[in-house]
């Protein structure tokens, strides 16, 4: 009993969490874009440049400060959401399927339905096709921060229906990561990450509630999966499913303890770096045809256009099918709204596209970003209006 109001309790700071988040994210974003196009450009381009090194005896970890973030701080971020989806299948919405259908429904209509627009687009470029996940994504902080606007004229359930979605949503991004922008496997470093987690595991069923035991080979699994040629992030996904959520004798739930100790960190200061390093776009140069290319106008329309279909398309076909009831107190035009939030695909696009074209071996490199912040931007403001606008009409 103790586990479930510790859960709700959870549940009621994260969705404060990710409102204020949110707006951390807005700030960093505008300023990396102040800066990369004002006379100190040189200094934002320096410092993501800056090499940083760890090394213990032969083995080197080498890389800008850039891929430090994306791929170091990053796996705390997929920490916590693989924390957070565990809790969720265990104790929370995700733990009955009743509570599962509607969102998973929405969230598969919102992955698919962008993809589909973004290759329709972008079909004649074999190179281009590289970037179909960008649209897929779901900023869960963006998303929840600009609902939490419109305070109480929004039902709780529509929050939770968001929030739901938006993590199954995430899952669905660690498995498209996984599968299909994974590099070259080194069996070596395989098969090290899988005595890592087969500790992890044998700690689980052990009992170990202590959480610096799972962090330490937590670390250790990090640079194997890192040297493994897979996104060094799904580390911390593995991590998180191995951390138990119940324990005996009613001592603390380590899940819990992590969760509520890495939240604030992740909200005000990794996704907020992460949006500084990556959403910094170079305007140089850039006219119309810059936005109508391919590339950005799939990402654009694939978030505004292909989320608000695919989401809002397989909730109202759930409901006609009687698969699942609309969240209690919400309309279908709060409905509709939800899903053009959806659009904001911002940290989950940001990072996808970062794969997708890499830097420096892409030329459709920052042409992504572009797709990411102009797509974003309009379906936060569309999502936010026409949501208010439900929210003023009596409440079905």
């Amino acid at each position: 009993m103790e586990t479930r109001q510790a859960v709700r309790t959870l549940i009621t700071r994260f969705l404060q969490l990710e409102a204020a988040g949110g707006l951390l994210l807005i700030a960093a974003a505008v300023l990396a874009l102040i800066i990369n196009n004002s006379p100190l450009s040189y200094l934002y381009g320096g410092l993501l440049d800056v090499p940083v090194a760890v090394q213990v005896g032969a083995l080197q970890i080498a890389k800008p400060l850039l891929l430090w973030i994306n791929d170091g701080l990053m796996a705390l971020f997929f920490l916590l959401i693989g924390l957070e989806v565990k809790r969720e299948v265990i104790e929370g919405q995700l733990s009955k399927p009743s509570q599962v259908i509607l969102p998973a429904t929405a969230a598969i209509g919102g992955m698919v339905v962008p993809a589909l627009i973004y290759w329709l687009i972008n079909r004649d470029n074999p190179a281009a096709i590289a970037g179909w996940a960008i649209p897929t994504a779901t900023d869960i902080a963006f998303a929840l921060g600009v609902l939490a606007l419109l305070g109480k004229r929004v039902p709780v359930s529509l929050k939770l229906f968001l929030m739901t979605l938006a993590i199954i949503d995430d899952l669905g991004a660690i498995v498209i990561i996984a599968l299909f922008y994974s590099g070259t496997l080194s069996n070596v470093s395989l098969m090290l990450a899988g005595a890592c987690l087969l500790t992890l595991l044998a700690m689980n069923r052990l009992g170990v509630i202590k959480l610096t035991p799972y962090l330490l080979v937590g670390l250790i699994l990090w640079v194997c999966v890192l040297k493994s040629g897979v996104h060094a992030t799904l580390a911390g996904v593995a991590l998180a499913l191995c951390i138990p959520l119940r324990t005996r004798h009613a001592a603390s739930s380590p899940l819990l303890r992590l969760e509520h100790a890495l939240h604030p960190w992740v909200a005000y200061a990794i996704l907020p770096l992460f949006a500084f390093a990556n959403a910094g776009v170079s305007l140089a140069g850039m006219n119309l045809d810059s936005f109508t290319h391919p590339v950005p106008m799939g990402i654009a329309v694939g978030l505004v256009l292909g989320k608000t279909v695919g989401v809002f398309g397989l909730t109202w076909l759930a409901v006609k099918l009687r698969l699942a009831a609309l969240p209690a107190g919400a309309n279908w035009g709060q409905v509709l709204g939800v899903a053009t939030l959806c659009g904001i695909g911002f940290t989950m696009s940001l990072f996808v596209g970062s794969l997708a074209f890499v830097p420096g071996d892409s030329e459709f490199a920052g042409m992504d970003r572009m797709g990411i912040l102009t797509g974003s931007l309009f379906a936060a403001l569309i999502g936010y209006a026409m949501t208010a606008m439900a929210s003023r009409k009596p409440i079905n």
